[in-house]
């Protein structure tokens, strides 16, 4: 059994530490062992994170997670009601909607939170991070498996959309606003309306630091586009036939020209 970390902020001339300590399954955790490593989540993932107080009073993804289990317990002994009654309570104060059906693992956090919306059979993996604007849904009426399952160590960056029965591969990265609708493998970068999956260059692992490095993200379709345009324009240069059509240029340093679009 790994051991759990102690409740206490790293300095911050050291690296963050390794996104490891809660990737034991729930079932295999006491609950004190739970609450502990999603306290420590926090500590791990946000540097706004100051004190042990600050953190259980001021932290509304903490008091959501903390509500959902709680909800989920009842949900879990056939008290369907309770469990609803209890995840309506804790989107009232919290503005984090938790179905108690889902099922979600150790170091779970939610930054900032305000709509999160997760479905009933959403699974959620252990270290996973998700910020604002963030959606599990289903796209369904069978009500069997309907919501996504995230692997562990995946970030979601705010207001990402994930929706349907699809899997995310563990340490994947979704960037912000990214509409997901088909599963994507482990280290993968999504970014995109609907998402385009993007291989790693480097792997990320459960012994690295955790990657909340979701405005780090590649512009497949505009690459794509900038090169075809160099493309272009070096064949034209080839030919012997004057430019008669104006079209739209490649960007120069990355900066497209207003008078090509009439602005």
């Amino acid at each position: 059994m790994s051991t759990v970390m102690p409740l206490e902020k790293a300095p911050a001339s050291e690296p963050p530490s390794p996104q490891n300590d809660c990737s034991e399954r729930a079932e295999g955790r006491g609950l004190l062992a739970t609450l502990r490593c999603d306290i420590q989540s926090i500590y791990d993932r946000d540097p706004a994170a100051r004190s042990f107080a600050e953190v259980l009073f001021c932290y509304p993804g903490l008091h959501a997670v903390w509500g959902y289990r709680v909800a989920h317990w009842f949900w879990g002994h056939r008290m369907k009601f309770l469990g609803r009654l209890g995840s309506h309570i804790t989107r009232l104060f919290t503005g984090i909607e938790i179905h108690p059906g889902a099922r979600i693992e150790p170091g779970f956090f939610i930054d900032h939170g305000m709509g999160v919306v997760i479905g009933e059979t959403a699974e959620i993996g252990a270290d996973v991070t998700l910020y604002h604007g963030v959606t599990l849904g289903g796209t369904s009426l069978n009500k069997g498996k309907r919501h996504p399952t995230i692997g562990d160590r995946v970030v979601i960056g705010a207001g990402a959309k994930v929706l349907g029965a699809i899997t995310i591969g563990d340490d994947t990265r979704i960037g912000a606003n990214a509409v997901v609708v088909k599963s994507v493998p482990a280290n993968a970068v999504v970014v995109g309306v609907p998402g385009q999956n993007i291989v790693r260059s480097k792997p990320h692992t459960a012994l690295d630091a955790p990657d909340l490095n979701h405005t780090s993200l590649p512009d497949p379709v505009g690459v794509s586009l900038t090169q075809l345009l160099k493309r272009v324009e070096e064949l034209e240069a080839r030919t012997p036939c004057p430019e008669t059509t104006p079209h739209v240029h490649a960007p120069e340093d990355g900066v497209w020209q207003g008078v090509e679009f009439s602005i």
